[in-house]
């Protein structure tokens, strides 16, 4: 465990200077506020965050749904209405969702339109933790809960009397399908809804058990209800299952999910939650969070800071995504979101470098050691798998932000002394970047033969973000300088790397003291036009070219 002191706690958040101070933390995941950050809209990136529902590093989330369906910013503060709680792998509203779907308690009458089935919430009856969820449903009457594990989920519904209490299934549009088994009391099916990075044969199968028969079994797509029909595959498949309920009575879910197959869900959500109950999945929900939030313990800080803490160090561990499964031999196996193929080994998603390489990846290294490893082994598999190393992956390759900060994370993690990888793999990998543009605008290095070239990307080549790209890939060559001598690779190499981290000298404009990018013609004056300190001049008319939004580095923000 690693104490931080009252000065670290307080450049963390420097509000509530008044409050009480607070000396011991026993139950870090308790500080935790999951709403924070959720206060957002596309108009206005004010945390982008939402409420997950997961354990640390988990492969599914859960969380409330208040926007539509295929929204990006699913949940938002200002929302009065939740129209589901849906299984997520979001890692942000720009890069938006894939393999979601969604359930929903309603009463009195069958309504499964996203719209029809919304209810009233207000944040006074919402509890909101990592490890546990509760809301009241004021039109249903109906309160929910849930708690989480690594890829399943329990759920807990308590009813109102009635003799028209009901579930709705949501597998969500763009190809999805639905079965209900009566006699199991079970719902499975599939959704294939995502906004890119994924082969053609992806899919998310789901598994949904229930603790009570039903009385009501029915089907429905887009907006039609199919009665004495149990089983749809369609554009947008869903299901509606009901039971007779008693005041206060809790109907009690078991779900969980697979990217390989019904049968691998089955054995996820029997690995994972077996014979537990709802408070036995959330003891141990709370008590994995406790045990990684611990490591790093606070003291001397107003109970605002300690919240601040722990509420952000509970969003570094959400990402990168584990994004493998345990098969029936006990093996470590994923399916590739590269080649559509299930292979053995780790696996991670749902991260992008140009955000992380900075500090959450060395944090990593610092904090988590064996995580690192896992992760530097997920990227020997990407590399395998589809040729690249993955800059943003969302499950894969996505063409969004800028820079090859793989290599950073690379050279960093072996430097530290993380080991159980192949760093020659990956080193393989490092020198294919350096030298190749990629299939996206994010992967390999774009712009990279005038790079390699004139030392910087110009910034009348239509090459985007030319400037931003220049100082990173500097840094980059810096990290991969650093990697080559500690593996003694050949002294040209070593020297090329040495070299080429300088290249952001290249930008540095003695008269602004600014980096400004710089066009290629500038090249020819090279002999004719040298400053006194060895650099070369900017003219007058350059002009850099960094967008100031994430989303100007994205390609498109999908529905």
């Amino acid at each position: 465990m690693k104490k931080v002191g009252l000065l670290a706690a307080a450049l963390l958040c420097l509000h509530g200077a008044h409050s009480q101070t607070v000396n011991k933390v026993a139950e870090p995941a308790d500080w935790v506020n999951t709403l924070m950050g959720t206060d957002s809209k596309v108009s206005l990136s004010n945390g982008n965050t939402y409420p997950a529902i997961a354990l640390p590093w988990g492969m599914n989330f859960w969380m409330p749904q208040t926007n539509t369906m295929g929204n990006g910013w699913a949940y938002q503060y200002t929302a009065d209405k939740i129209r589901g709680f849906k299984q997520t792998h979001q890692p942000s509203p720009w890069i938006n969702d894939y393999g979601q779907f969604a359930i929903m308690p309603v009463t009195g009458t069958v309504k499964f339109d996203q719209n029809k089935r919304a209810s009233w919430f207000s944040h006074k009856s919402e509890v909101a933790k990592p490890y546990y969820y509760s809301v009241y449903l004021a039109d249903p009457d109906v309160t929910t809960e849930i708690t989480p594990t690594e890829r399943a989920a329990q759920l807990r519904f308590t009813y109102p009397a009635t003799d028209s209490a009901f579930i709705v299934v949501d597998a969500f549009d763009k190809g999805s399908y639905i079965k209900i088994l009566p006699d199991e009391k079970k719902i499975i099916g599939y959704t294939t809804k995502n906004s890119g990075g994924v082969p053609s044969n992806f899919k998310n199968y789901f598994v949904i058990k229930f603790d009570k028969p039903f009385t009501v079994a029915d089907i429905w797509h887009d907006s039609v209800l199919v009665k004495g029909q149990l089983e749809l595959q369609a554009d947008h498949t869903g299901a509606v299952v009901g039971f007779k309920t008693k005041k206060g009575e809790k109907v009690g879910i078991k779900t969980a999910s697979s990217f390989i197959s019904f049968e691998q869900a089955e054995l996820n959500l029997q690995r994972e939650i077996g014979q537990d109950n709802f408070d036995a999945t959330c003891k141990k929900a709370k008590d994995s969070w406790n045990q990684e939030l611990g490591r790093l313990a606070i003291e001397g800080g107003t109970s605002e800071q300690v919240s601040t803490f722990y509420s952000s160090l509970y969003r570094t561990m959400l990402f990168p995504r584990k994004f493998y499964e345990i098969n029936a031999k006990n093996e470590i196996v994923h399916y590739s979101p590269f080649n559509g193929q299930v292979l053995p080994g780790y696996m991670f998603t749902d991260n992008g470098f140009w955000d992380t390489f900075r500090a959450v990846h060395p944090f990593f290294t610092l904090m988590y050691p064996t995580l690192s490893s896992h992760i530097m082994e997920g990227l020997s598999n990407a590399y395998n798998e589809s040729g690249w190393l993955p800059e943003w992956a969302s499950p894969g390759h996505r063409d969004c932000m800028v820079g090859s900060n793989s290599a950073s994370l690379i050279a960093d993690a072996y430097l530290k002394g993380i080991r159980g990888y192949d760093i020659n793999n990956l080193y393989k990998a490092i020198l294919k970047n350096t030298e190749n543009e990629g299939p996206l605008s994010s992967v390999g290095r774009l712009g990279v033969k005038y790079y390699n070239t004139l030392g910087y990307v110009p910034y009348d080549v239509e090459v985007n973000e030319n400037a931003a790209r220049t100082l990173e890939y500097a840094y980059d060559d810096f990290t991969i300088y650093q990697l080559a001598k500690a593996l003694n690779r050949p002294k040209n190499e070593i020297d090329r790397f040495e070299k080429r981290s300088q290249n952001y000298r290249n930008l540095f404009d003695p008269e602004t003291k600014l980096m400004r990018g710089k066009k290629t013609r500038m090249a020819n004056s090279r002999r004719r036009s040298i400053h006194s300190n060895g650099e070369m001049p900017l003219q007058k008319e350059t002009a850099g070219t960094i967008p100031g939004l994430y989303s100007t580095m994205c390609k498109a923000w999908p529905n």
